[in-house]
């Protein structure tokens, strides 16, 4: 069964997965058996199952797969970085994820999620990553505690230089953190979280998000207005554009419908102001309007949501396992393969829900029978 499992699971992975191996030297080194198929399979006890080092090398001679010890494995899954990256950008562009530059621009999504390791008494941790497109190349990883100052989701966790263009959800939506952005040379594209940003217009006034929503009624429409962002102590201000489209009738009411169960279960009442919202997805940017119009602006906040979908399945994954965290290298490695483990399993989820279950030949055809 687990010989099937894996043959069905193999199917699914890239064409020259076994070619990457050699070629990214994952392989290189090991004393016995260099076959890719046994090392992915002992790096997915570790990575995808969450066990420790120490038990995946364990359960690894257990099943002939490697015998190596917990220090070994670790090393091999530094050597299994670029392996692991390389399998990556291979499944985002299986998914049709757009991975083509405009003008050469790299651009730098931004996003965190939590870690509590495994056991009753498991550290909870923070991870801080940034994946730049289209290649994919994983180019900042820091871990922080999830309590205390300096531990939130922040664009100043990460280290900012002139001409980034960086893409990143509400979650990064404060004055502050534009500010720490723009002052550094760079350019943002940010979800917009209204309650948390302050927006003025040219003439200083507060700038009225929902009356100008309002005014883009049809389902993909877009609009651009002008605004000002002040600084935290209200000294300067950031120009930049927010875009706005609305949302289709179903997406409009999956929307409304969780922030529904979400207020009910809390207890609190939705406002109107809320709900109007959320017929948008709105940004708020710096790119330059010269080079990006504001579909584009949207399209390229669209990557960072395709993209997003993959991190989502990689925040549920990334709890199962334990977190390398003093070592920058086997972080990234590390990262590289939970992200490699989700897009594995949204494949492995397309795929079962896609065909009817497999039976064997022994079994009567169904259509057959009722043809005849």
């Amino acid at each position: 069964m687990m010989d099937e499992d894996w043959a069905v699971l193999t199917s699914l992975l890239p064409a020259t997965w076994q070619e990457l191996a050699v070629g990214t030297d994952a392989v290189k080194g090991l004393r016995k058996d260099k076959s890719p198929e046994s090392l992915l399979r002992t790096l997915l006890i570790h990575l995808a199952c969450g066990y420790s080092l120490r038990e995946t090398a364990v359960r690894a001679r257990e099943a002939n797969l490697a015998d190596m010890s917990d220090v070994a494995l670790l090393k091999r899954l530094r050597k299994s970085s670029d392996w692991l990256h390389c399998l990556c950008v291979s499944l985002f562009k299986e998914r049709g994820v757009l991975l083509g530059a405009q003008g050469g621009i790299q651009f730098r999504l931004f996003d965190a999620t939590d870690v509590k390791e495994p056991g009753k008494t498991g550290s909870l941790w923070r991870i801080h990553y940034g994946v730049r497109v289209p290649s994919l190349a994983c180019d900042f990883f820091r871990v922080t505690e999830t309590k205390g100052q300096g531990t939130g989701e922040s664009f100043s966790q990460f280290p900012v230089e002139a001409g980034d263009h960086i893409i990143a959800d509400r979650g990064y939506c404060t004055a502050g953190g534009i500010h720490y952005v723009t002052s550094s040379g760079a350019f943002l594209c940010v979800r917009v979280n209204s309650q948390a940003l302050p927006m003025k217009t040219s003439t200083g006034e507060e700038f009225e998000l929902i009356p100008h929503l309002r005014t883009v009624t049809a389902s993909g429409a877009t609009a651009a207005w002008q605004v000002l962002i002040p600084g935290p102590n209200g000294s300067g201000a950031v120009a930049g554009r927010l875009c706005a489209i609305r949302k289709d009738k179903e997406a409009i009411r999956r929307t409304q419908k969780k922030l529904r169960r979400k207020a009910s279960r809390k207890g609190q009442e939705l406002q109107p102001e809320t709900l109007i919202a959320a017929e948008y997805v709105v940004v708020f940017t710096t790119f330059p309007e010269t080079a990006f119009s504001t579909a584009e602006v949207l399209e390229w906040y669209r990557v960072r949501w395709q993209v997003e979908l993959v991190f989502k399945r990689f925040k549920q994954i990334a709890r199962l396992g334990h977190l390398p965290k003093h070592d920058e290298a086997s972080a990234r490695a590390w990262l590289y393969g939970k992200l490699f483990v989700a897009l594995l399993t949204e494949k492995v989820i397309a795929y079962a829900t896609a065909l009817s279950p497999w039976r064997s030949d022994s079994e009567p055809d169904p259509v057959e029978e009722c043809m005849a």
